[in-house]
């Protein structure tokens, strides 16, 4: 991503992709999706290897002023514990992917698709046999409202 300026061009977007079942044009199609960071620059790594988090002051800085921008988003997907924390306020990140259905119809609650997500997803077999199921069909139900409503 950050020698191409493109978001989730990297193997998480291929992850992410993978989960919705959606091809790369259509993700990146700004007609129809919008892809918004927690943060808009990059907060750098962590010890661990992971990326540290968004600094605190950008997302209560500029996220409410673009999103006010955007009146007809039909639903938002929050991808990793940053985005969960700072929509829904603190909790488990597994209860909040499994009990997805609790923030329909505005929000659907994600792990972060990294390579890290590949053992979660192992020890949580309900993630690919409820979960992405119900994403495919609210990101296409959204897709197909946002296309009858133009």
């Amino acid at each position: 991503m950050h020698e191409t300026g493109i978001p989730w061009n990297d193997p998480s977007g291929e992850r992410l992709r993978s989960w919705l079942q959606m091809e790369r044009d259509t993700f990146y199609d700004e007609s129809r999706i919008a892809i918004v960071p927690m943060g808009f620059c990059y907060p750098g790594r962590l010890p661990n290897g992971g990326d540290a988090p968004p600094r605190p002051e950008c997302a209560p800085l500029w996220r409410a002023p673009l999103l006010a921008q955007m009146p007809n988003i039909r639903l938002t997907l929050l991808v990793g514990s940053y985005a969960l924390v700072h929509v829904l306020g603190r909790g488990p990140m597994t209860e909040r992917v499994r009990g997805f259905r609790e923030h329909l119809p505005h929000y659907f609650a994600l792990p972060h698709p990294s390579w890290r997500t590949a053992g979660w997803e192992r020890r949580n077999p309900w993630f690919a046999s409820e979960v992405l199921p119900a994403l495919r069909w609210e990101v296409n139900a959204a897709l197909r409202e946002a296309v009858s409503v133009e």
